[in-house]
């Protein structure tokens, strides 16, 4: 006397079926694919992605983001060096386009950043970037 086969074969798709509850976070989005396409944006809250590798999710944190950078020299439009040191804040705010369109998008922030900055600093005198600083 051993359990029905129909009480086996529901536990098992009870288990498949809550295998694919998620819980975002209120400040976390869920960027779903379905067999590695994008299906679309869920959270927050909970939702059910379909299991067994089908649906696919990529969580961005939408709230600011703090990242200290080491001091950076770079020269001025004079050719003064200068040594610069730097805090940057970011937040993802369309995270389908984060995901989609770049390939390390955590990462790839940050050296926007500093290339930004030395541009900005190549671009001035030393004199012109003290004033701004006061």
């Amino acid at each position: 006397m051993g359990i029905p086969l129909s009480v086996i074969l529901f536990l098992i798709l009870f288990a498949i079926f809550v295998s694919g509850l998620r819980i975002a976070r209120e400040y976390q989005r869920a960027v779903v694919f379905r067999l590695d396409r994008y299906n679309n944006l869920r959270g927050p809250g909970l939702f059910w992605l379909i299991p067994l590798g089908i649906e696919n999710e990529t969580r961005i944190d939408l709230r600011v983001v703090t990242n200290p950078i080491e001091q950076q020299e770079t020269i001025t439009r004079d050719s003064v060096t200068v040594k610069v040191n730097e805090v940057l804040w970011f937040r993802f705010s369309d995270p389908k386009k984060a995901v989609l369109t770049v390939e390390s998008f955590r990462s790839a922030v940050p050296q926007v950043a500093l290339t930004s900055l030395r541009n900005v600093i190549g671009q001035h005198d030393l004199d012109e970037s003290i004033e701004r600083a006061r």
